[in-house]
């Protein structure tokens, strides 16, 4: 059995949302380069997918995805949200690949192709509704691909676990009611959206938030972790962990004031490895959220990988 699947598509550099945006083609292009190095070379990689419309139903309103389908720009720029979320010709067709390689990993890894799957794919997804784009994310691949695993596969116990930087609204708003899905967040706060306080916590109990202070650095990161998280997805008891893997709490990303390192990264992957080892047959399908410092993107989703690799 192969340890780690990669999905991406060239389609995925194609969604472009303007000139200086953060959530530019060269994050992509970062990451792909520093997962085709020599150290690299046991990954096995697939082209992502499209996505079809009934997976972004589970999580989605049928009247925004077919807005969404509908204002898709030939030509130019379409804003979703003011000037933060914009779709360009090729935005459409990234992130359907998104949901499809999303939802490819979650087959993979439940057909025992591999033991785990990373989703090398852009625009990120954790910030979108089931009814509207926001924070440069348009429809939400995470949340989508939990349910599919719900949906599809007949499991009766997901979790989403998201330590980008910035709270997952989106996959907290579609899970709030749902206590067969479980999501997990840490991140800084305050900072955009303004969601995620530690007293959200859903339907059963099923979110956990766990807000972090401006400048947390490695250690305060790790104890609020054990203290705070990772019982909780143990008592959950998962079937399957899906991760939105962002790397903006880096200690060089501008958009944000954590001060994470590397092996920040490789440690929360390997504390969620142990989990799903006990829980779930080690199934875990990782799926690429923010990071806008290019080397701090580069270097943590490297060891992020590297332990998903083992």
């Amino acid at each position: 059995m192969t340890t780690t699947l990669v999905y991406t598509h060239a389609a995925c550099l194609e969604h472009r949302p303007g000139p200086g945006h953060p959530e530019s083609p060269e994050r992509l292009e970062t990451v792909l380069s520093a997962l085709r190095s020599p150290s690299f070379a046991a990954l096995e990689w697939r082209d992502a997918p499209m996505g079809t419309l009934e997976q972004l139903e589970l999580i989605h309103d049928r009247d925004f995805i077919d807005q969404v389908a509908e204002i898709a720009p030939q030509r130019g720029y379409v804003p979703l949200d003011g000037g933060d979320t914009v779709m360009s010709p090729g935005s459409w067709e990234a992130v359907m690949r998104c949901v499809g390689a999303a939802c490819a990993s979650v087959d993979a890894v439940m057909n025992g192709d591999a033991r785990n799957a990373f989703c090398a794919t852009r625009p990120c997804g954790h910030h979108a509704e089931p009814a509207r784009a926001m924070g440069f994310c348009i429809f939400n691949q995470a949340a989508i691909a939990a349910a599919y695993a719900y949906d599809v596969h007949k499991l009766e116990r997901v979790a989403v676990v998201d330590f980008d930087v910035h709270h997952g609204n989106g996959t907290q708003a579609a899970f709030y009611n749902r206590p067969e899905l479980l999501y997990a967040s840490s991140h800084q706060s305050p900072l955009y959206p303004g969601t995620g306080r530690a007293s959200e916590t859903g339907v059963s109990h099923n979110i956990v938030n766990v807000p972090l202070p401006p400048g947390c650095d490695s250690g305060l990161f790790r104890s609020r972790i054990e203290a705070d998280m990772l019982p909780a997805i143990r008592a959950f008891d998962p079937e399957l962990i899906i991760i939105s893997a962002g790397f903006d709490a880096h200690r060089l990303d501008p958009l944000a004031g954590l001060n994470l390192e590397d092996d920040d990264f490789q440690w929360i992957t390997l504390e969620l490895m142990r989990i799903a080892e006990s829980t779930c047959r080690g199934r875990i399908v990782s799926i690429l959220e923010g990071g806008y410092s290019l080397e701090g993107l580069a270097t943590g989703t490297a060891a992020h990988v590297r332990a998903l690799m083992g």
